[in-house]
């Protein structure tokens, strides 16, 4: 497991001083990326491989939005691993101890110069540390959305500061997005991204969004193809 400690500050929160949907799942990303350096074997194999763990969905329940200048402790640790596919916790803390967001997430092993998802083998698994599976609601990873009618929005042009290192647009921008077309009393209670295909610099996303019952579904499409599919639900 690995811990980073944080801080909800200006740049983080809403205008109601509350972080940021968009902020946490920065906060969540970064930890994950950090764990790296705890599991060396698994890192520079990764590297001598020319591998990546691209992030394939994550689910997020909001249990408490923290508050402007509160401390929080964000853990994140791997709960199972297989050839293609790796499964972890990333939970976030408030200074009590008590969880705020509580998420899970898979990653798909993926060659950096194919885009091609590969094997992890068998020696690799075996190196990884596994900790307990943390206790929160899992569903299933893939976004089936309800027939209903989608508005379609302007598109979207990636800009450069949206590109992370692995030269696509970064995960928490996807959200970011979509979080522009919830109506503006909307109380995130959880999240499911599924993300499809990785966006590149100067690609055009464009949004369509439907709202059934509780959940808004927000379809994010390159080329008339979904990207991304996020799925909000109202508390």
């Amino acid at each position: 497991m690995l811990s980073i400690q944080e801080q909800v500050t200006t740049s983080r929160t809403d205008r109601n001083a509350k972080l940021k949907l968009f902020s946490a799942f920065q906060m969540m990303q970064d930890c994950s990326e950090l764990w790296l350096d705890s599991a060396a074997e698994y890192r520079d194999f990764l590297k001598a491989n020319g591998l990546a763990q691209l992030l394939a969905s994550r689910q997020v329940e909001v249990i408490r939005v923290p508050d402007f200048k509160e401390t929080l402790t964000i853990s994140t640790h791997v709960f199972g691993c297989e050839p293609l596919f790796g499964f972890r916790n990333t939970f976030i803390y408030d200074a009590a101890g008590n969880p705020c967001y509580k998420t899970w997430s898979l990653g798909v092993f993926c060659d950096l110069r194919t885009g091609r998802m590969k094997k992890l083998s068998e020696e690799v698994l075996q190196a990884c540390e596994y900790e307990p599976k943390l206790d929160m609601n899992y569903k299933d990873r893939r976004i089936v959305v309800p027939d209903g009618e989608f508005l379609t929005y302007a598109p979207v042009t990636v800009q450069r500061n949206d590109i992370d290192y692995n030269q696509h647009l970064n995960n928490a921008h996807y959200v970011r997005i979509a979080s522009e077309y919830l109506p503006e009393d909307f109380q995130v209670k959880g999240v499911r991204v599924e993300y499809k295909v990785p966006v590149k610099l100067g690609e055009e996303i464009v949004p369509q969004v439907s709202t059934v019952g509780n959940f808004t579904y927000v379809k994010l499409l390159k080329k008339e193809s979904p990207c991304a599919i996020l799925e909000f639900e109202q508390g």
